[in-house]
């Protein structure tokens, strides 16, 4: 099998968060509480694209917001996918 090359595109998922925390009616405020958080910068640097969610905050996020991880995910559209 050949690799497989995929890029995460940062600011664009911090847009899908902020998106889909507002259909949600979830506040950062919300959220901070929910993952435990002392203070919410990290959540803030999420919505601006500044950094991603760990793996495991991001699937605590997507428990909260009742989706899928790969429907949070911003994902380069250019990947080509080399199959066997």
């Amino acid at each position: 099998m050949k690799p497989v090359y995929l890029s995460i595109l940062q600011k664009e998922t911090g847009t899908r968060i902020k998106t889909l925390l507002k259909e949600k009616g979830y506040t950062v405020k919300d959220i901070q509480e929910a993952m435990g958080f002392e203070y919410p910068q990290a959540i803030y640097k999420w919505l601006s694209g500044n950094s991603l969610p760990t793996l495991d905050n991001f699937v605590i996020l997507s428990r909260i917001l009742n989706t899928r991880i790969e429907d949070i995910l911003v994902i380069d559209e250019d990947i080509v996918f080399y199959l066997l």
